[in-house]
């Protein structure tokens, strides 16, 4: 599969031989990675109660504290234990007290930061970017996707594609969005899928919408049924992935987070 060489101007003299089967070689193992269906989305499990995170971002809380995501079942459950044994409001999964001031919950996320908290910056990052200081947030998205960091990679698109960096750049667009989608993004994922439509190549679109709407991707899901409508994807398809859209679903529900509504 590979060419090795025997030195650096070896390299350089055979290049025109090689080049395009060496592009296309590698186009080849990205898509491998690419369309590969991720195991749970970015988000992955409330670190308390361990069910999957909901895919509605209003019902999951970051605590600045540990930067953790719990989902507002948990919060919810330990609110009311607080409240019968009349103790001190603590975070639920560390148990530090919760900040009193938006000063308190900014140090809670410095120090965090400090300690290299993709967690941290991405949420850093978003406070950035709402009070227009696009470099600052470029800088920390740039650092926790660095990290791994799903949801940084995702933002860094769409600062790339709405020219909020420097000069639009599609390219790192396009980067940004494959590295989101690739560790189970579904938002980045469905917009893979449409830019893939928009350039008419819909057997790639329709790969992406499967896997995002496996991961309970609605938007998805209805682009998926619109395929089928066209002719774009096969009856066996469309059952399957109806089924495990509503088991990625199903599998965030609770009768804590119901509880909690």
């Amino acid at each position: 599969d590979l060419v090795r060489y025997c030195s650096d101007k070896c390299q350089q003299d055979h290049l025109p031989e090689h080049e395009q089967t060496c592009k296309k070689r590698a186009a080849e193992l990205r898509d491998k990675i690419l369309f590969q269906q991720p195991k749970s989305t970015h988000q992955g499990d409330c670190p308390i109660c361990l069910l999957p995170l909901p895919h509605d971002l209003s019902k999951i809380t970051l605590k600045s504290c540990c930067c953790k995501l719990i989902c507002k079942g948990c919060v919810h459950a330990n609110y009311l234990r607080e409240e019968e044994e009349g103790i001190e409001s603590t975070c639920p999964f560390c148990r530090r007290p919760v900040p009193k001031t938006a000063a308190e919950s900014k140090l809670n996320r410095t120090k965090r930061i400090e300690k290299n908290d993709p967690a941290a910056m991405r949420e850093e990052g978003a406070r950035c970017c709402a009070e227009k200081d696009y470099a600052g947030a470029l800088e920390l998205w740039t650092k926790a996707s660095e990290l791994g960091d799903a949801d940084a990679h995702y933002q860094l698109s769409v600062m790339h594609c709405f020219d909020r960096s420097t000069v639009r750049d599609v390219k790192k667009e396009l980067y940004h969005m494959e590295e989101a989608a690739i560790r189970g993004h579904q938002i980045a994922r469905h917009n893979l899928g449409c830019h893939e439509g928009r350039n008419g190549r819909i057997e790639r679109a329709m790969k992406h919408f499967i896997i995002a709407a496996n991961l309970g991707d609605d938007l998805s899901m209805k682009k998926i049924k619109d395929g089928y409508v066209e002719g774009d994807v096969s009856k066996e398809d469309f059952a399957a992935v109806l089924r495990a859209h509503q088991a990625s679903v199903d599998a965030t529900k609770s009768s804590q987070r119901e509880e909690a509504e």
